[in-house]
Protein backbone atom coordinates (compact mmCIF):
# COMPACT_ATOMS: atom_id res chain seq x y z
CA UNK A 1 0.00 0.00 0.00
CA UNK A 2 0.73 3.60 -0.57
CA UNK A 3 2.95 5.39 2.41
CA UNK A 4 0.08 7.29 3.96
CA UNK A 5 2.60 10.21 4.91
CA UNK A 6 2.92 10.40 1.36
CA UNK A 7 -0.36 10.37 0.07
CA UNK A 8 -0.55 13.27 2.78
CA UNK A 9 2.21 15.43 1.02
CA UNK A 10 0.94 14.76 -2.23
CA UNK A 11 -2.74 15.56 -1.43
CA UNK A 12 -1.67 18.80 0.96
CA UNK A 13 0.89 20.02 -2.30
CA UNK A 14 -2.22 20.24 -4.55
CA UNK A 15 -4.75 21.61 -2.40
CA UNK A 16 -2.46 24.53 -1.43
CA UNK A 17 -1.47 24.87 -5.13
CA UNK A 18 -4.99 24.52 -6.25
CA UNK A 19 -6.29 27.24 -3.67
CA UNK A 20 -3.60 29.78 -3.86
CA UNK A 21 -4.23 29.42 -7.65
CA UNK A 22 -8.05 29.25 -7.76
CA UNK A 23 -8.49 32.00 -5.28
CA UNK A 24 -10.80 35.69 -5.95
CA UNK A 25 -8.35 37.93 -6.99
CA UNK A 26 -8.94 40.79 -9.33
CA UNK A 27 -8.05 40.63 -12.83
CA UNK A 28 -5.47 42.95 -13.89
CA UNK A 29 -5.66 43.85 -17.76
CA UNK A 30 -2.77 44.63 -20.07
CA UNK A 31 -4.43 48.34 -20.32
CA UNK A 32 -4.45 48.30 -16.48
CA UNK A 33 -1.19 47.55 -16.12
CA UNK A 34 0.71 49.74 -18.68
CA UNK A 35 -1.85 52.95 -17.33
CA UNK A 36 -0.51 52.33 -13.81
CA UNK A 37 2.88 51.97 -14.93
CA UNK A 38 2.73 55.52 -17.02
CA UNK A 39 1.75 57.23 -14.17
CA UNK A 40 3.54 55.90 -11.32
CA UNK A 41 7.02 54.72 -13.11
CA UNK A 42 9.99 55.95 -11.54
CA UNK A 43 12.32 56.48 -14.43
CA UNK A 44 9.39 58.12 -16.36
CA UNK A 45 8.97 60.60 -13.46
CA UNK A 46 12.80 61.13 -13.89
CA UNK A 47 12.40 61.66 -17.50
CA UNK A 48 10.16 63.67 -17.24
CA UNK A 49 11.61 66.07 -14.66
CA UNK A 50 14.82 66.11 -17.25
CA UNK A 51 12.88 67.34 -20.49
CA UNK A 52 10.81 69.69 -18.21
CA UNK A 53 14.64 71.27 -16.82
CA UNK A 54 15.67 71.17 -21.04
CA UNK A 55 11.98 72.96 -21.87
CA UNK A 56 12.93 75.70 -19.00
CA UNK A 57 16.75 76.47 -20.34
CA UNK A 58 14.88 77.52 -23.68
CA UNK A 59 14.90 81.24 -23.13
CA UNK A 60 16.62 84.48 -24.80
CA UNK A 61 17.76 85.75 -21.06
CA UNK A 62 19.71 81.98 -20.96
CA UNK A 63 21.35 82.24 -24.35
CA UNK A 64 23.15 85.98 -23.41
CA UNK A 65 20.91 87.63 -26.01
CA UNK A 66 18.71 89.68 -23.41
CA UNK A 67 20.53 92.78 -21.35
CA UNK A 68 21.18 92.21 -17.99
CA UNK A 69 19.95 94.94 -15.21
CA UNK A 70 21.07 95.18 -11.78
CA UNK A 71 20.39 97.61 -8.79
CA UNK A 72 23.04 98.81 -6.09
CA UNK A 73 22.94 100.38 -3.07
CA UNK A 74 26.08 100.68 -0.92
CA UNK A 75 26.46 102.67 2.60
CA UNK A 76 29.39 103.63 4.50
CA UNK A 77 30.38 105.63 7.29
CA UNK A 78 33.11 106.83 9.66
CA UNK A 79 34.24 108.71 12.84
CA UNK A 80 37.02 110.90 12.73
CA UNK A 81 38.30 113.15 15.52
CA UNK A 82 40.58 116.07 13.97
CA UNK A 83 43.00 118.27 15.58
CA UNK A 84 43.66 121.30 13.08
CA UNK A 85 46.40 123.85 14.09
CA UNK A 86 46.58 126.92 11.93
CA UNK A 87 48.92 129.05 10.21
CA UNK A 88 47.99 132.05 12.75
CA UNK A 89 48.17 129.44 15.78
CA UNK A 90 44.95 128.56 16.39
CA UNK A 91 44.09 125.16 17.69
CA UNK A 92 40.84 123.67 15.80
CA UNK A 93 39.26 120.08 17.47
CA UNK A 94 36.50 118.30 15.32
CA UNK A 95 34.71 115.32 15.89
CA UNK A 96 33.13 114.57 12.81
CA UNK A 97 30.65 112.07 11.57
CA UNK A 98 31.56 110.98 8.14
CA UNK A 99 29.01 108.69 5.62
CA UNK A 100 28.77 108.11 2.32
CA UNK A 101 25.46 106.60 0.58
CA UNK A 102 24.96 105.52 -2.97
CA UNK A 103 22.41 103.84 -4.54
CA UNK A 104 20.82 103.36 -8.56
CA UNK A 105 21.09 100.79 -11.49
CA UNK A 106 23.27 99.48 -14.32
CA UNK A 107 22.70 98.01 -17.61
CA UNK A 108 25.11 95.87 -19.03
CA UNK A 109 24.43 94.33 -22.22
CA UNK A 110 26.33 92.79 -24.91
CA UNK A 111 25.17 93.49 -28.40
CA UNK A 112 27.63 91.28 -30.52
CA UNK A 113 29.47 88.48 -29.66
CA UNK A 114 30.09 86.61 -33.14
CA UNK A 115 26.88 84.99 -33.08
CA UNK A 116 27.51 82.95 -30.42
CA UNK A 117 24.28 83.89 -28.58
CA UNK A 118 22.35 82.91 -31.49
CA UNK A 119 24.16 79.88 -31.62
CA UNK A 120 23.79 78.78 -28.23
CA UNK A 121 19.83 79.65 -28.28
CA UNK A 122 19.89 77.18 -30.87
CA UNK A 123 21.61 74.98 -29.14
CA UNK A 124 19.21 75.21 -25.76
CA UNK A 125 16.19 74.05 -28.54
CA UNK A 126 18.14 71.46 -29.82
CA UNK A 127 18.94 70.14 -26.21
CA UNK A 128 14.87 70.00 -25.49
CA UNK A 129 14.33 68.14 -28.76
CA UNK A 130 16.68 65.69 -27.50
CA UNK A 131 14.90 65.66 -23.86
CA UNK A 132 11.71 64.92 -25.61
CA UNK A 133 12.90 62.20 -27.86
CA UNK A 134 14.68 60.47 -24.48
CA UNK A 135 11.55 60.67 -22.54
CA UNK A 136 9.64 59.14 -25.71
CA UNK A 137 11.76 56.16 -25.07
CA UNK A 138 11.71 55.85 -21.57
CA UNK A 139 7.97 55.79 -22.07
CA UNK A 140 7.77 53.26 -24.85
CA UNK A 141 11.27 50.71 -22.97
CA UNK A 142 8.62 51.13 -19.65
CA UNK A 143 5.69 50.00 -21.75
CA UNK A 144 7.64 47.45 -23.22
CA UNK A 145 9.19 46.17 -20.34
CA UNK A 146 5.20 45.41 -18.88
CA UNK A 147 3.72 44.05 -21.96
CA UNK A 148 6.53 41.39 -22.08
CA UNK A 149 6.88 40.83 -18.13
CA UNK A 150 2.97 40.31 -18.71
CA UNK A 151 2.81 38.21 -21.35
CA UNK A 152 5.25 36.10 -19.34
CA UNK A 153 3.10 35.81 -16.43
CA UNK A 154 0.31 34.31 -19.09
CA UNK A 155 2.90 32.11 -20.74
CA UNK A 156 3.89 30.80 -17.05
CA UNK A 157 0.46 30.48 -15.98
CA UNK A 158 -0.56 28.49 -18.89
CA UNK A 159 2.49 26.37 -18.02
CA UNK A 160 0.54 26.03 -14.49
CA UNK A 161 -2.24 24.95 -16.09
CA UNK A 162 -0.78 22.05 -18.24
CA UNK A 163 1.52 20.88 -15.26
CA UNK A 164 -2.00 21.15 -12.83
CA UNK A 165 -3.62 18.69 -16.03
CA UNK A 166 -0.24 16.13 -15.87
CA UNK A 167 -1.16 15.88 -12.04
CA UNK A 168 -4.58 14.64 -12.88
CA UNK A 169 -2.96 12.21 -15.04
CA UNK A 170 -0.76 11.10 -12.82
CA UNK A 171 -3.20 10.65 -10.50
CA UNK A 172 -5.32 8.62 -12.70
CA UNK A 173 -2.16 6.69 -13.82
CA UNK A 174 -1.83 5.69 -10.02
CA UNK A 175 -5.44 4.76 -9.61
CA UNK A 176 -5.35 2.53 -12.36
CA UNK A 177 -1.82 1.31 -11.40
CA UNK A 178 -3.70 0.70 -7.64
CA UNK A 179 -6.65 -1.34 -9.08
CA UNK A 180 -4.64 -3.59 -11.05
CA UNK A 181 -2.32 -4.18 -7.89
CA UNK A 182 -5.25 -4.57 -5.57
CA UNK A 183 -6.36 -7.60 -7.94
CA UNK A 184 -2.97 -9.05 -9.35
CA UNK A 185 -2.50 -7.63 -12.57
CA UNK A 186 0.05 -5.43 -11.92
CA UNK A 187 2.97 -5.67 -9.60
CA UNK A 188 3.94 -3.54 -6.62
CA UNK A 189 6.40 -1.90 -8.72
CA UNK A 190 4.18 -0.10 -10.66
CA UNK A 191 1.92 1.15 -8.30
CA UNK A 192 5.45 3.00 -6.80
CA UNK A 193 6.76 4.25 -10.29
CA UNK A 194 3.31 5.91 -10.60
CA UNK A 195 3.81 7.37 -7.37
CA UNK A 196 7.22 8.46 -7.59
CA UNK A 197 5.76 10.06 -11.73
CA UNK A 198 3.09 11.74 -9.26
CA UNK A 199 5.51 13.05 -6.59
CA UNK A 200 7.33 14.84 -9.36
CA UNK A 201 5.16 16.12 -11.02
CA UNK A 202 3.84 17.63 -7.97
CA UNK A 203 6.98 19.06 -7.07
CA UNK A 204 7.60 20.40 -10.96
CA UNK A 205 4.02 22.67 -10.22
CA UNK A 206 5.37 23.91 -7.11
CA UNK A 207 8.04 25.43 -8.99
CA UNK A 208 6.37 26.83 -11.27
CA UNK A 209 3.93 28.30 -9.14
CA UNK A 210 7.01 30.12 -7.38
CA UNK A 211 8.11 31.31 -10.94
CA UNK A 212 4.88 32.52 -11.25
CA UNK A 213 4.84 34.74 -8.34
CA UNK A 214 8.35 35.67 -8.63
CA UNK A 215 7.69 37.17 -12.15
CA UNK A 216 4.47 38.94 -10.77
CA UNK A 217 6.57 40.52 -8.56
CA UNK A 218 8.44 42.14 -11.19
CA UNK A 219 5.19 43.39 -12.56
CA UNK A 220 4.38 44.97 -9.39
CA UNK A 221 8.26 46.75 -8.90
CA UNK A 222 7.05 47.91 -12.75
CA UNK A 223 4.13 49.63 -11.66
CA UNK A 224 5.25 50.89 -8.28
CA UNK A 225 3.05 49.14 -5.72
CA UNK A 226 3.12 46.67 -3.24
CA UNK A 227 5.00 43.82 -4.15
CA UNK A 228 2.55 41.91 -2.80
CA UNK A 229 -0.37 42.69 -4.57
CA UNK A 230 -2.03 39.95 -5.57
CA UNK A 231 -3.93 39.83 -9.38
CA UNK A 232 -4.42 37.68 -12.08
CA UNK A 233 -4.08 37.80 -15.75
CA UNK A 234 -5.67 37.31 -18.89
CA UNK A 235 -5.27 33.46 -20.09
CA UNK A 236 -4.54 34.91 -24.35
CA UNK A 237 -1.45 35.69 -26.08
CA UNK A 238 -2.18 37.07 -29.42
CA UNK A 239 0.52 37.73 -31.78
CA UNK A 240 0.52 40.55 -34.51
CA UNK A 241 1.48 38.66 -37.43
CA UNK A 242 1.39 41.43 -39.88
CA UNK A 243 4.94 43.02 -39.66
CA UNK A 244 7.29 43.67 -42.43
CA UNK A 245 10.67 44.03 -42.76
CA UNK A 246 11.04 46.90 -45.15
CA UNK A 247 8.22 49.24 -42.88
CA UNK A 248 9.87 48.52 -39.76
CA UNK A 249 13.60 49.32 -40.99
CA UNK A 250 11.54 52.34 -42.96
CA UNK A 251 9.79 53.62 -39.59
CA UNK A 252 13.26 53.11 -37.34
CA UNK A 253 15.08 56.01 -39.76
CA UNK A 254 12.48 57.99 -38.81
CA UNK A 255 11.33 57.05 -35.18
CA UNK A 256 14.07 54.99 -33.78
CA UNK A 257 15.37 56.83 -30.63
CA UNK A 258 19.21 56.03 -31.19
CA UNK A 259 19.14 56.95 -34.96
CA UNK A 260 17.13 60.52 -33.95
CA UNK A 261 19.77 61.19 -30.66
CA UNK A 262 22.66 60.41 -33.63
CA UNK A 263 21.18 62.98 -35.44
CA UNK A 264 20.98 65.28 -32.55
CA UNK A 265 24.19 64.98 -31.99
CA UNK A 266 25.91 65.50 -34.51
CA UNK A 267 23.81 68.68 -34.88
CA UNK A 268 24.86 69.65 -31.48
CA UNK A 269 28.40 69.36 -32.71
CA UNK A 270 27.83 71.44 -36.03
CA UNK A 271 26.42 74.38 -33.28
CA UNK A 272 29.60 73.79 -30.86
CA UNK A 273 31.49 74.35 -34.33
CA UNK A 274 30.29 77.79 -34.62
CA UNK A 275 30.29 78.78 -30.93
CA UNK A 276 34.08 77.69 -31.21
CA UNK A 277 34.59 80.06 -34.34
CA UNK A 278 32.82 82.86 -32.57
CA UNK A 279 35.63 84.11 -30.38
CA UNK A 280 37.27 85.28 -33.92
CA UNK A 281 35.15 87.83 -34.16
CA UNK A 282 35.02 91.66 -31.81
CA UNK A 283 32.92 91.07 -28.35
CA UNK A 284 30.96 94.36 -28.42
CA UNK A 285 28.79 95.42 -25.50
CA UNK A 286 26.90 98.41 -24.07
CA UNK A 287 26.79 99.83 -20.53
CA UNK A 288 24.77 102.46 -19.02
CA UNK A 289 23.30 103.44 -15.44
CA UNK A 290 21.91 106.27 -13.31
CA UNK A 291 23.31 106.76 -9.73
CA UNK A 292 22.38 108.66 -7.11
CA UNK A 293 24.87 109.43 -4.15
CA UNK A 294 25.47 112.11 -1.26
CA UNK A 295 27.94 112.44 1.58
CA UNK A 296 28.67 114.08 4.60
CA UNK A 297 32.57 115.20 5.38
CA UNK A 298 32.28 117.78 8.56
CA UNK A 299 35.95 118.10 8.64
CA UNK A 300 36.16 118.68 5.36
CA UNK A 301 36.07 121.59 2.60
CA UNK A 302 32.73 120.40 1.58
CA UNK A 303 30.15 119.66 4.27
CA UNK A 304 28.21 117.64 2.24
CA UNK A 305 27.52 116.88 -1.63
CA UNK A 306 24.76 114.80 -3.43
CA UNK A 307 25.51 113.93 -7.33
CA UNK A 308 22.65 111.96 -9.42
CA UNK A 309 23.60 111.71 -13.37
CA UNK A 310 23.68 109.01 -15.91
CA UNK A 311 26.24 106.51 -17.59
CA UNK A 312 26.70 104.94 -20.58
CA UNK A 313 29.64 103.50 -22.33
CA UNK A 314 30.48 100.89 -24.79
CA UNK A 315 33.22 98.14 -24.53
CA UNK A 316 34.74 96.06 -27.48
CA UNK A 317 37.68 93.25 -27.23
CA UNK A 318 38.97 91.36 -30.23
CA UNK A 319 41.10 88.43 -29.95
CA UNK A 320 44.03 89.33 -31.69
CA UNK A 321 46.65 86.34 -30.88
CA UNK A 322 46.16 83.60 -27.88
CA UNK A 323 48.85 81.03 -28.86
CA UNK A 324 46.93 79.23 -31.96
CA UNK A 325 44.43 77.47 -29.50
CA UNK A 326 41.54 79.16 -31.48
CA UNK A 327 43.07 77.11 -34.71
CA UNK A 328 43.16 73.95 -32.36
CA UNK A 329 39.84 74.27 -30.90
CA UNK A 330 38.49 75.07 -33.98
CA UNK A 331 40.18 71.53 -36.39
CA UNK A 332 39.38 69.64 -32.91
CA UNK A 333 35.28 70.92 -33.12
CA UNK A 334 35.61 69.35 -36.89
CA UNK A 335 36.89 66.26 -35.61
CA UNK A 336 34.11 66.35 -33.46
CA UNK A 337 31.42 66.42 -36.17
CA UNK A 338 33.41 63.72 -38.33
CA UNK A 339 32.84 61.80 -34.78
CA UNK A 340 29.28 62.44 -34.74
CA UNK A 341 28.65 61.14 -38.35
CA UNK A 342 30.78 58.06 -37.86
CA UNK A 343 28.37 56.97 -34.70
CA UNK A 344 25.25 57.94 -36.58
CA UNK A 345 26.17 55.62 -39.17
CA UNK A 346 27.41 53.25 -36.69
CA UNK A 347 23.73 53.76 -35.06
CA UNK A 348 22.32 53.16 -38.27
CA UNK A 349 23.69 49.82 -38.84
CA UNK A 350 23.70 48.27 -35.37
CA UNK A 351 19.70 49.31 -35.03
CA UNK A 352 19.43 47.79 -38.67
CA UNK A 353 20.67 44.30 -37.49
CA UNK A 354 18.93 44.16 -34.57
CA UNK A 355 16.07 44.57 -36.08
CA UNK A 356 16.67 41.69 -38.85
CA UNK A 357 17.99 39.70 -35.93
CA UNK A 358 14.87 40.23 -33.97
CA UNK A 359 12.29 39.86 -36.90
CA UNK A 360 14.25 36.18 -37.53
CA UNK A 361 12.94 35.28 -34.35
CA UNK A 362 10.36 36.91 -34.79
CA UNK A 363 9.11 34.70 -38.35
CA UNK A 364 10.54 31.71 -36.80
CA UNK A 365 8.04 31.95 -33.71
CA UNK A 366 5.12 32.34 -35.97
CA UNK A 367 6.02 29.30 -38.09
CA UNK A 368 6.52 27.05 -34.38
CA UNK A 369 3.24 28.55 -33.23
CA UNK A 370 1.41 26.76 -35.97
CA UNK A 371 3.82 23.58 -35.58
CA UNK A 372 2.88 23.98 -31.86
CA UNK A 373 -0.40 23.75 -32.24
CA UNK A 374 -0.34 20.89 -34.36
CA UNK A 375 1.49 19.11 -32.44
CA UNK A 376 -0.53 19.52 -29.01
CA UNK A 377 -3.20 18.06 -30.61
CA UNK A 378 -1.52 14.86 -31.97
CA UNK A 379 0.21 14.52 -28.56
CA UNK A 380 -3.45 15.02 -26.43
CA UNK A 381 -4.52 12.33 -28.83
CA UNK A 382 -1.53 10.05 -28.09
CA UNK A 383 -1.84 10.63 -24.29
CA UNK A 384 -5.99 9.79 -24.37
CA UNK A 385 -4.92 6.31 -26.40
CA UNK A 386 -2.00 5.52 -24.40
CA UNK A 387 -4.54 5.96 -21.22
CA UNK A 388 -6.75 3.94 -22.60
CA UNK A 389 -4.12 1.21 -23.52
CA UNK A 390 -2.50 1.44 -19.94
CA UNK A 391 -6.05 0.85 -18.43
CA UNK A 392 -6.95 -2.52 -20.16
CA UNK A 393 -3.15 -3.39 -19.76
CA UNK A 394 -1.69 -3.55 -23.37
CA UNK A 395 1.15 -0.92 -22.70
CA UNK A 396 3.66 -0.42 -19.63
CA UNK A 397 4.19 2.26 -17.38
CA UNK A 398 6.91 3.55 -18.88
CA UNK A 399 5.14 4.00 -22.04
CA UNK A 400 1.91 5.81 -20.55
CA UNK A 401 4.95 8.36 -18.97
CA UNK A 402 5.97 9.08 -22.11
CA UNK A 403 3.16 9.97 -24.13
CA UNK A 404 2.34 12.12 -21.09
CA UNK A 405 6.36 13.63 -21.35
CA UNK A 406 5.45 14.20 -24.76
CA UNK A 407 2.29 15.97 -24.38
CA UNK A 408 3.59 18.28 -22.09
CA UNK A 409 6.94 19.53 -24.18
CA UNK A 410 4.48 19.76 -26.93
CA UNK A 411 2.11 21.91 -24.39
CA UNK A 412 6.09 23.87 -23.07
CA UNK A 413 7.58 24.62 -26.78
CA UNK A 414 4.05 25.69 -27.64
CA UNK A 415 3.47 28.44 -24.99
CA UNK A 416 7.52 29.00 -25.69
CA UNK A 417 6.70 29.89 -28.71
CA UNK A 418 4.16 31.49 -28.62
CA UNK A 419 5.84 33.89 -25.75
CA UNK A 420 9.13 34.25 -28.01
CA UNK A 421 7.38 35.58 -30.85
CA UNK A 422 5.00 38.03 -28.93
CA UNK A 423 8.73 39.45 -27.39
CA UNK A 424 9.79 39.95 -31.12
CA UNK A 425 6.76 41.65 -31.84
CA UNK A 426 7.30 43.98 -29.23
CA UNK A 427 10.72 44.77 -29.32
CA UNK A 428 10.44 45.66 -32.78
CA UNK A 429 7.81 48.15 -32.08
CA UNK A 430 9.38 49.50 -29.47
CA UNK A 431 12.50 50.04 -31.52
CA UNK A 432 10.48 51.62 -34.29
CA UNK A 433 8.45 53.80 -30.83
CA UNK A 434 5.04 52.81 -32.14
CA UNK A 435 4.42 50.41 -29.14
CA UNK A 436 0.01 51.42 -28.59
CA UNK A 437 -2.25 49.58 -26.71
CA UNK A 438 -5.63 49.80 -27.73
Amino acid sequence: MISKKIAFFIFCSIAFSATAWAQDVPMLTLKDAVEIALKNNYNIKLSQNNSTIAANNVTLGNAGILPQLAGNFSTSSSRQKTKQTRNDGTVNNINAHNSNNSYGVNLNWTVFDGFNMFATYDQLKTLDTLGAIRLKDTIQTTIANVITTYYDLISQAEQIKALKGAIDISRTQLHYATDKFSVGRASRLDVLNAQVNLNTDTANLVTQYQQFKTIKIQLNQLLIRDLQTDFSVADTILVDDKLTLAEIINSAQLQNPAILSAQINKRLAEINLKQVRSTRYPQVGVTSGYTFSNSTTPAGFTLSQNVHGLNYGLTATINIFDGFNQNRREKNAKIQIDNANISAKQTRLSVEAQINNFFVSYLSGLDLIKLGQANVVIAKKNLDISLEKYKLGNITPLEIREAQRNYLDAQSKFFVAQYQSKLAEVTLKQITSSININ
